[in-house]
């Protein structure tokens, strides 16, 4: 449900609820919040509220370290995992500067302006996502080990999958919040599990990224366990990927798809510093179902982008190289603006790339593009790229880049 402002007031009155979690997100996807108490909760919304930020990831601003959350009201959702007396709830917020100017790297004011953008142009995006995590026990003193919970495989069923009492719980918690998974599994590696999401605007489906990170940690840590997002937990094994799925749509009826994958194909080398943001990642490309060619294709697993075999409105394209590491916000709003690039310019999908990457030889291999073989590779494109200059805050690139 949508709410106004006076509707959560009320809610929070007739609810039972003493504390509001006023969430927001670092320039590297990290969510933090700080609660107030309900009587506060008019004067957030008519004036925000102050926080210091100078000890926040990409938020340090040396003299100007006050800034302002205001939050989003449409955003409400109750925390089940809180007591049901005395309620908890959570809201996303937009960050601004004290005197109301915006925060420039308020990674959420950014994809919402990118969303903006695109509706002028006629074009409405939407995303799903596709987050896989590693379960591994906890020792006596409840630290992490690196012992995963199970050693199922892919798609295995109880009682080698360990985890499909966690997997469970998460996607009912999902649903309390009023996320709606579309579905859940065992992935390949032991202890690994992956849970998708449908379709939806993008701000709810960054919110919703963020959110699933944050009910998958609290449900893991309750089961006594430990959930881990890193792109390769395990060195031999497969990597925690993020798949982002996208379709848009323009008001004229024109097909705009094509010309959209053709511009995320085109810029993604500038992109990647932003969508695999860590040394492991690039341990990951290009093993175990990670790609590691700039190519398209058909279902096929071993592309970059893939369109799956889906009818009507499940009709989408799945770009696979991103890891759950990756801000979601920043993820999409550079997909929407490397669309509109594609729609602007007029770009044809190259021809589609029908083979396997995984077993064809070095030489069919060599007609395509790589993606960044390091992050350090990644980094030189990011700051030598004008989209990248034109997309992002100067703040924003200097702290994925430097």
């Amino acid at each position: 449900m949508k709410y106004s402002p006076d509707e959560v007031i009320q809610y929070v009155a007739e609810e039972d609820v003493k504390f509001i979690r006023m969430a927001f997100c670092d320039v590297r996807g990290r969510q933090k919040n700080i609660s107030i108490m309900p009587e506060e909760l008019p004067r957030a919304f008519r004036d925000g509220i102050a926080v210091d930020a100078s000890a926040i990831p990409g938020f340090e601003g040396g003299v100007r370290s006050d800034l302002f959350l205001h939050p989003d009201p449409s955003t409400l959702s109750v925390l089940p995992w809180r007591p049901e007396h005395g309620r908890v709830v959570r809201m996303f917020c937009t960050v601004t500067y004290p005197d109301g100017s915006p925060f420039p790297a308020d990674t959420r004011a950014l994809l919402a302006a990118a969303v903006q953008e695109a509706k002028k142009e006629g074009v409405e995006f939407a995303f799903g996502s596709e987050m896989e995590f590693y379960l591994f026990r906890r020792d006596e003193n409840g630290e992490p080990t690196g012992i995963p919970y199970d050693r199922a495989g892919y798609m295995d069923i109880a009682p080698e999958d360990k985890g499909e009492n966690v997997r469970r719980e998460i996607c009912l918690t999902l649903e309390q919040m009023g996320i709606r998974p579309e579905s859940s599994h065992h992935e390949e590696g032991p202890g690994q599990n992956e849970i998708d999401f449908r379709y939806d605007a993008p701000l709810a489906a960054a919110d919703n990224a963020v959110t699933f990170r944050a009910v998958v940690n609290t449900v893991a840590a309750r089961s006594g366990l430990y959930a881990d997002f890193s792109p390769k937990p395990l060195p031999e094994e497969a990597g925690n990927g993020m798949h982002l799925n996208f379709s848009a749509k323009s008001s004229d009826g024109r097909d705009v798809m094509p010309a959209v994958i053709a511009g995320v194909l085109a810029l993604i080398p500038e992109m990647t510093a932003f969508l695999n943001t860590a040394e492991a990642s690039y341990e990951r490309l290009g093993c175990k179902k990670a790609p590691q060619y700039i190519s398209w294709s058909y279902e096929n697993r071993s592309q970059l982008v893939r369109i799956p075999a889906a009818a009507g409105e499940y009709r989408r394209a799945e770009l696979r190289s991103p890891d759950p590491l990756a801000n979601p916000y920043l993820a999409f709003t550079l997909l929407i603006r490397a669309g509109l690039y594609g729609i602007r310019e007029g770009l044809a999908l190259p021809p589609p790339a029908d083979i396997n990457f995984y077993t064809v030889g070095e030489k069919e291999k060599a007609a395509y593009r790589r993606l960044p073989g390091s992050l350090e590779e990644a980094k030189v494109l990011a700051r030598e790229s004008a989209f990248i200059r034109e997309s992002l805050p100067a703040e924003i690139t200097d702290l994925y880049t430097r």
